[in-house]
């Protein structure tokens, strides 16, 4: 793929535009997503767009970084998304990753969150990744410490529940 910013074995991972929104659309309204993420309120096609707008391509903007789109490089079928937030309130890049039901359990996150460790590590000037989970999400802190994270404590984002808090060393 063309637009492809980087790639595993079996997946290709690149940037959202707008033509993602019905993607994000089902994405966002997963039972897991509004369960362990928060429901973001994508309730049209046009919410879709804005919150790629506003979120990844917004990211890519002032960072340089954001989440990525996953999809199967034999069908290119989108299937998730895995990459880098800024969040207010850490002070180093956040790994974030959601998958649709269907691909859950099946090692694409786990290939799609090394495949974007290694290209951070050989993209971006960042000493420490942090990555937050709820208590209750056992299969991202599962995910997350076989990627190498280490569990750090929690953090309370501003108006939200504790997250667990994960960071890893990048050398």
């Amino acid at each position: 793929m063309s637009d492809t910013l980087f790639q595993s074995t079996n997946l290709y991972l690149r940037r959202f535009t707008a033509d993602d929104s019905p993607f994000i659309f089902e994405l966002l309204n997963t039972p897991t997503w509004k369960q362990f993420i928060g429901d973001r309120n994508i309730n049209t096609h046009q919410d879709a767009v804005n919150y790629i707008t506003n979120g990844p391509q917004g990211l890519y903007a002032k960072y340089g970084y954001g989440p990525w789109l996953v999809s199967l490089n034999n069908t290119n079928e989108p299937i998730g998304m895995c990459g880098l937030f800024k969040r207010d309130y850490l002070d180093r890049p956040d790994l974030g990753f959601a998958f649709l039901p269907g691909f859950e359990g099946r090692g694409f996150a786990y290939e799609a969150c090394l495949a974007s460790l290694q290209y951070i590590k050989d993209t971006y000037e960042v000493d420490k990744l942090f990555a937050t989970t709820t208590d209750a999400n056992l299969r991202s802190q599962h995910l997350l410490e076989r990627c190498g994270f280490v569990r750090n404590g929690l953090v309370t984002p501003p108006g939200e529940a504790p997250l667990l808090l994960y960071v890893l060393t990048l050398q």
